[in-house]
């Protein structure tokens, strides 16, 4: 029989029933029933239920071991009763009787638990980042990024790209952000920059005939944090084609963000090719050149309108050159007079001297909303607009 073990915690099932095993991993958790031990024993592939009876010699001494000690059990693979049979699992209808074990590693008092995560602070969980690792929903995360990787690379070969290494000590290559320098041994007073992207590596890989190039690059930006990156590092895939033309580069990045989410993803997504929206046009409807498409709300033109109205504050403005947009949000006109205070503060936060709305109502009552330092009105139906 192997030292450690003959099968992992994740992969036991009906049809191994009284076969006899070896598994190792780490204690997760661990419930005494009516002098009955079950312990439940966890590695990377999963978690098996270990139960300890009476009978066995060891209980006393495995019941006070502390969660998180690493251990190995022998025993019988059995089934589990009925009422104890744990659908959610894929080891849930099996258990391992253990007649013998060993502790493989001794653990001391954890700064915060595995089993049953809560909320922690950030800089506590990055100073035991190894025990913050094990809590399931970290470590699913990082085998998450491991597997959608391997993805992307399977899918990149498949169409062609030849994966290559670029050097990650190089000279300065002005991008978004500042460099992050070495300093050279062999150089005193000169330094090596850390490439903020593989640029100038791709682009002779490409004037070298290799054709089609990518890679899982690391970034180096000496930047402020951001909410979809760490500050200082991180990785993207890049890639470079010669002889492509924009919709040749489009065709192969929506194969791979199509594949990569179905495959990984619950969330619907739209079969290439994706929708394509100019520049000028994303920023006349949504004001960002990155819009949420889930969200059926566009800005609308309403210049004529009020060139045409009462309400002399935009009707000069207009008569100037300017133009007016507005975003209809359905159900507005019964929000609570503080939402559309806080609209105007955040409006004014940000630069703007103040920010104007009108509120309709189905029903033909009157609305009165304050707007900075106007005033609207407007009645369901009505066309009069008065500052």
């Amino acid at each position: 029989m192997h030292e450690f073990r003959t099968h992992t915690c994740g992969e036991l099932r009906k049809q191994d029933i009284g076969k006899r095993v070896r598994v190792s991993g780490w204690i997760h958790n661990k419930r005494d029933h009516g002098g009955v031990l079950f312990i439940d024993l966890r590695d990377h592939w999963g978690l098996t239920q270990v139960v300890v009876y009476p009978t066995a010699t060891f209980q006393y001494e495995v019941g006070h071991l502390p969660k998180e000690t690493v251990i190995r059990f022998d025993g019988e693979v059995a089934f589990r009763s009925e009422e104890n049979i744990n659908p959610k699992m894929p080891t849930g209808e099996i258990e391992v009787n253990a007649d013998a074990y060993e502790v493989l590693g001794t653990c001391e008092s954890l700064p915060f638990t595995v089993f049953q995560e809560e909320e922690l602070a950030e800089d506590l969980r990055l100073k035991y980042r190894f025990v913050d690792l094990r809590r399931p929903k970290m470590h699913d995360n990082i085998a998450l990024r491991s597997k959608i990787i391997s993805s992307i690379r399977r899918r990149m070969t498949e169409m062609g790209f030849n994966e290559f290494q670029t050097p990650i000590l190089t000279s300065s290559s002005p991008e978004g952000a500042r460099d992050y320098l070495v300093p050279s041994r062999l150089y005193p007073g000169r330094f090596y920059a850390l490439p903020q992207a593989p640029q100038q590596f791709k682009q002779l890989l490409m004037v070298a005939g290799f054709d089609r190039y990518f890679q899982i690059a690391p970034c180096f930006r000496d930047e402020d944090a951001r909410a979809d990156r760490s500050p200082g590092e991180f990785y993207q895939l890049d890639l470079e084609m010669a002889f492509a033309t924009q919709d040749d580069v489009f065709e192969v990045v929506e194969k791979i963000l199509h594949g990569v989410f179905t495959e990984f993803s619950d969330k619907k997504i739209d079969a290439p090719p994706f929708v394509r929206i100019p520049y000028g046009e994303a920023m006349l409807k949504y004001g960002t050149d990155k819009p949420d498409l889930r969200v059926p709300i566009q800005m609308c033109d309403v210049t004529q309108v009020f060139a045409q109205s009462e309400f002399r504050a935009f009707k000069s403005a207009v008569a100037q050159g300017a133009v007016v947009r507005a975003i209809p949000v359905e159900g507005i006109a019964e929000r609570p007079r503080s939402f559309f205070d806080k609209m105007v503060d955040h409006a004014q936060s940000i630069g703007s001297e103040g920010l104007a709305y009108l509120a309709w109502s189905s029903d033909g009552r009157r609305r009165d909303r304050r707007c900075g330092v106007l005033r609207m009105r407007a009645a369901a139906g009505g066309s009069a607009y008065r500052g």
